[in-house]
């Protein structure tokens, strides 16, 4: 059978992450189409060694495409992912275009991967800072069912793409960027805002951490969220406060963590062993430690999560998403 794959915004920062992963994880691919915005029509970009010439998505579509990759911002997903959905093909979904529509499955294939039915051409692939902490969560909800999830995250601005990073560079080398990702200087400095303000002063990223967990996880779950941006570029970092409907050892937490795949428990205390971003940049791995139970309140438990956001956050778990299409035979032509 032969594969023909899409890769919808190929030239972003999570594109070329995707293409990368793509690579080293040697999905199998007969042929490849890059697509990005009309402007980078007709230039390159390199897969496997070789140049492919970025084509536009109306011509992808007649590619007979079998699985396409979105990562070109919610505008573009929800224009042009039915048009793929009508052919049979399956779309992957990066943005929050289709996350909580309903009948669309919004997946951690270590999680709810059996969540995508045979028909289900859209796919949503859930926000970066929800997956690591659902990685973790979902074990220990499985065995001692959460209440309630407190989390404040440490956010990479890499997560604010290319405008992110080159903002902090270019303030840490005492220059003007030349076009801002956020309203205030991001170096020597943390911002305690990431998109946009909505209802009740929260923001959209931290609306995405209480709905998407709800969704894969369970709907009673209650979620409360405080989203920071740092300056660092290596992942996002997540302090979460859980209660739980029954009590724990913190023996057995960690010997439930450890067994889940995806996770890695990385907490010596006393060796000053504990996840951080520079740890755990360009691995696919979500790391946890800094395990202790909540001394203020009964059945509750402290965790700090990290992951690379550009990885496991995005390309390495929509790439798993489609691994799983393959594997399970949802892909016939």
């Amino acid at each position: 059978m032969l594969m023909n794959l899409v890769l919808v915004g190929a030239t972003g920062l999570v594109g070329r992450k995707m293409i990368q992963l793509l690579e080293e994880r040697n999905f199998q691919i007969d042929n490849f189409y890059a697509v990005a915005s009309e402007r980078s029509v007709g230039k390159e970009v390199l897969f496997r060694g070789k140049p492919h010439k970025i084509i536009s998505v109306e011509e992808s579509l007649t590619k007979s495409p079998h699985i396409a990759i979105f990562s070109a911002g919610g505008s573009t997903s929800k224009q042009w992912a039915p048009k793929f959905a009508e052919i049979n093909c399956f779309v992957i979904d990066n943005s929050s275009a289709w996350r909580m529509e309903a009948g669309v499955p919004l997946v951690v294939p270590e999680i709810n991967g059996t969540a995508i039915g045979k028909t289900d051409y859209i796919i949503a692939n859930p926000n970066c800072s929800t997956i690591q902490m659902v990685l973790a969560l979902s074990p220990l909800h499985n065995k001692y069912k959460i209440k309630r999830v407190v989390v404040s995250t440490y956010q990479s601005v890499t997560g604010s793409g290319a405008k992110g990073i080159n903002q902090l560079m270019a303030e840490r080398n005492n220059e003007s960027p030349q076009e801002k990702a956020y309203p205030h200087p991001i170096d020597m400095n943390i911002i305690p805002h990431a998109g946009d303000f909505v209802d009740d002063n929260y923001t959209t990223e931290e609306v995405k951490l209480v709905n998407e967990t709800q969704k894969i996880l369970d709907e009673n779950i209650k979620v409360t969220a405080t989203v920071v941006r740092v300056p660092v570029d290596g992942g996002h970092s997540e302090a979460v406060n859980l209660e739980f409907e029954n009590d724990f050892t913190i023996f057995e937490v960690t010997r439930i963590l450890g067994a889940m795949r995806g996770l890695v428990v990385f907490d010596i205390p006393e060796a000053n062993m504990y996840p951080m971003p520079y740890l755990a940049k360009d691995k696919d791995e979500v790391f946890v430690g800094r395990i202790r139970r909540d001394m203020s309140q009964e059945k509750s438990l402290n965790l700090w999560i990290v992951s690379d956001n550009l990885r496991k956050g995005a390309a390495t778990n929509a790439i798993q998403i489609a691994e799983y299409l393959v594997v399970n035979k949802f892909i016939t032509k």
